[in-house]
């Protein structure tokens, strides 16, 4: 499955569009997590505990997008962005979408 960020994918054309998709993980830290998060935030810089938890929430996101397209009898998504919100004090929401498309080569 390729996925791009492009409206167009340059040596292919769009044969066909399936429609909006989407992948979506809701992900927390557990306390111990935030409580050495909340620690470094004192001292300042990258709060790598939770730079991790979105680089992993970001790549399942992309994952479970991929699927939902192959469902859907994609082989390309094209405008693929994130979205990104907290809910609550201490879970982050990161979305993937994008529309899937099948391609052939020009």
């Amino acid at each position: 499955m390729l996925v791009v960020t492009t409206e167009n994918i340059s040596g292919y054309k769009v044969k066909e569009v399936k429609g909006q998709v989407f992948g979506l993980v809701v992900r927390s830290r557990g306390l111990g997590g935030n409580i050495t998060a909340s620690l470094r935030s004192i001292v300042g810089g990258e709060i790598h505990e939770y730079t991790v938890m979105l680089e992993d929430a970001r790549k399942q996101a992309i994952d479970r997008l991929v699927e939902n397209g192959a469902a859907m009898g994609a082989n390309a998504i094209v405008m693929m962005r994130f979205d990104s919100s907290e809910i609550g004090q201490y879970m982050s929401e990161v979305l993937a979408y994008g529309t899937a498309v099948v391609i052939e080569k020009e």
